[in-house]
């Protein structure tokens, strides 16, 4: 039913205004009702000449309105640039995602948690149809061109590229509209530059005043948790005491606010030279910018616009801005459909079944009765090259060599780099004889850095781009290598931890966190087998004389049983095991309790086939400790197996 007019309103021009959520609304403005009301009225159209107030629309400048279509570098003061203008010229509406957004927000719309977003592309989430598959972002485009207004059009992304521009340009295409292009690309002016300093001064007092809020607040509460203590316990008292005791609770007296001191803030050197803002959110997805830097420009007047303004430096120079922002773009953004080429493949194969025989060479030589039968096999080996080269006339040489099995060798002072042969010196000891897990496991990442650095640059073959970043390690390593790659599987939380273990084959650049490799394409395996021979030698001397921080620990990936773990090295994969009838669980012969494990048998938490033989746990070569029970059945179970007594 109609109200009464308040009297402060009487007289006056009113202008309705209608709140609605979740229904359809219609508006009449003919001369009749469109249903039979109970109370007759009058009709907006059939109101009288006194009765309303008629206001003429503001002319535009020029006879046309403005719609501004900003230009500028996704975080590189895009939208504080937007926000400046929309200050300036309070009349420019702004159609955007993000306005979208402030709207529906303070219409109070609840929003669920987003992970990725950008400010350009805001994900709405409101569980409304209409909000969430962008209708009403494009209702308001429809509505927008035929409106009487100036507008601006922040689409940071969409205005970066010809086509977008050009899509966008059509629905103003009325001749009432005047379309700008407002370029701002390149070093800001010194307002802009002056307003970024503010905006930071003021972001830093906001942090320091909630820190004080906060610590205020803790310290009411603890307060006020002594008092009422202090107040139970006096009234406990009196009740012993056998004093009368107040029943009225005494209202508690306010806590006295302390004068805060004036919050005073200081720039450092690297917030003072910052021309742009940095905030939490991007203005636009790294993925979005991947996938479209490269076709970036700047807005032409041949593109439909009757205006491109540079705003902060000329055309010639905003274009090499945008040059120089693309290259720097094109060396970080990674490469999603870049494929292992064929040197890769095969090169990782023959380094998969090399280091395979340096493994069961390792273990031949540990077994006593393998290393005898690989002693005489060497000693057959060597009598009949020592029987060939004598029946080429070659009998010094000959008996040398066959003696060469026979000699008495010092390991340890053994030339490392001088080594012909890494799976047999002169006595047939391996050079890796006493690799532990640890020594392993950087041998294989030292080679499969290395080849992934040089087959990268091979599949992309880019001249300008070499390497990548360290950030992206891990994604090139699982599109090469298939399996997963993490720093934690090393015991560390970051790869600046883990690089000083593999300097020689290793570096990552200080300022640009590129990686670059030390070695050349075609070095051998076998030099990378020195190289953590060498490594290894260095860290027993370190340990000998006492730094216990030399001493390397790598944590053993576990896995459930019969799944193997995931490999921290390349090409050691554990194979499935065969079931052979007669035998134990997942084809493999029961282990006595109590024995010492067979050669080359998988166990349970190693972290791949490559820890064959191994203890978990073992860093340097130590021997393990004693057991502290005479039946090793009563430890706690870690193995694939149980047994009863």
């Amino acid at each position: 039913a109609p109200q009464p007019i308040p009297e402060p309103l009487l007289g006056k021009p009113l202008f309705p205004t209608i709140t609605f959520r979740n229904v359809s609304l219609q508006v009449n403005f003919g001369p009749a009702p469109l249903a039979p009301l109970p109370f007759s009225c009058n009709m907006v159209s059939a109101a009288a000449v006194a009765d309303v107030v008629l206001a003429e629309p503001a002319k535009p400048n020029g006879g046309q309105y403005e719609v501004v279509f900003p230009v500028g570098l996704p975080d590189h003061g895009y939208f504080d640039w937007v926000d400046a203008f929309l200050e300036k010229h309070p009349d420019y509406v702004e159609l955007s995602d993000r306005k979208i957004l402030e709207w529906c927000t303070r219409s109070g719309l609840s929003r669920a948690k987003t992970g990725s977003s950008s400010t350009d592309k805001p994900e709405m989430k409101f569980n409304i149809p209409g909000m969430d598959d962008n209708a009403v972002r494009r209702v308001l485009t429809h509505l927008a061109s035929t409106a009487n207004r100036n507008f601006v059009v922040p689409e940071c992304k969409a205005n970066l590229i010809a086509a977008q521009r050009q899509t966008t340009l059509k629905k103003f295409g009325m001749p009432k509209f005047k379309k700008v292009a407002a370029v701002v690309v390149g070093e800001p002016t010194a307002e802009f530059k002056a307003k970024v300093q503010d905006m930071i001064v003021k972001e830093k007092k906001g942090h320091i005043e909630a820190e004080r809020k906060a610590k205020k607040a803790a310290a009411d509460r603890q307060k006020l948790i002594e008092e009422r203590k202090k107040k139970a316990a006096e009234m406990l008292r009196k009740k012993k005491e056998g004093e009368a005791v107040d029943a009225e609770a005494k209202e508690e007296e306010p806590i006295a606010e302390e004068p805060e001191e004036e919050i005073v803030v200081e720039l450092t050197d690297d917030e003072k030279a910052q021309w742009f803002r940095k905030t939490g959110i991007p203005d636009v997805a790294d993925f979005v910018i991947a996938k479209s830097y490269n076709d970036f420009s700047l807005p032409s007047k041949e593109e439909g616009f009757d205006e491109v303004r540079y705003e902060w430096q000329p055309e010639g120079a905003a274009a090499s801005a945008l040059k120089e922002w693309q290259f720097a773009r094109k060396l970080t953004t990674r490469v999603d459909d870049i494929k292992p080429g064929e040197w890769f493949t095969t090169t990782l194969a023959s380094w998969s079944k090399q280091i395979q025989e340096w493994r069961k060479r390792q273990t031949e030589w540990k077994d006593p009765a393998k290393k005898t039968a690989l002693l005489e096999k060497r000693g057959e080996e060597k009598k009949k090259a020592a029987e060939e080269a004598k029946e080429k006339g070659l009998e010094v040489e000959a008996e040398a060599e066959a003696d060469a099995g026979e000699m008495e060798i010092d390991f340890d002072s053994v030339d490392i780099m001088g080594v012909e042969d890494v799976a047999g010196l002169g006595n047939g000891e391996p050079l890796f004889s006493n690799f532990a897990y640890e020594d392993w496991c950087l041998l294989s990442l030292r080679y499969e850095l290395f080849l992934l650095l040089h087959s990268f640059k091979k599949d992309l073959d880019d001249p300008d781009r070499a390497s990548f970043t360290e950030k992206d390690l891990a994604f090139y390593y699982s599109k090469y290598f298939k399996k997963t790659f993490s720093v934690r599987n090393f015991g560390f939380e970051a790869m600046e931890a883990l690089a000083p273990l593999i300097k020689d084959t290793l570096k990552i650049d200080p300022k640009t966190s590129f990686l670059q490799v030390v070695l050349p394409e075609d070095a051998a395996p076998a030099q990378f087998v020195k190289l953590a021979e060498a490594h290894r030698r260095d860290r027993q001397r370190r340990l000998d004389a006492g730094d216990e921080s030399a001493e390397l620990k790598f944590p053993r990936v576990s896995s459930a049983p019969g799944h193997p773990p995931p490999a921290l090295m390349g090409g050691l994969k554990p194979q499935a095991p065969r079931h052979v009838p007669g035998l134990g669980k997942q084809g493999m012969r029961p282990q006595v309790p109590g024995s010492a494990p067979r050669p080359g048998a998988f166990m349970h938490g190693s972290a791949g086939a490559a820890t064959q033989g191994l203890t978990p746990g073992v860093g340097q070569k130590r021997p393990a400790p004693p057991a502290t029970t005479s039946w090793v059945a009563k430890q706690p179970r870690t193995g694939m197996f149980s047994f009863k007594r």
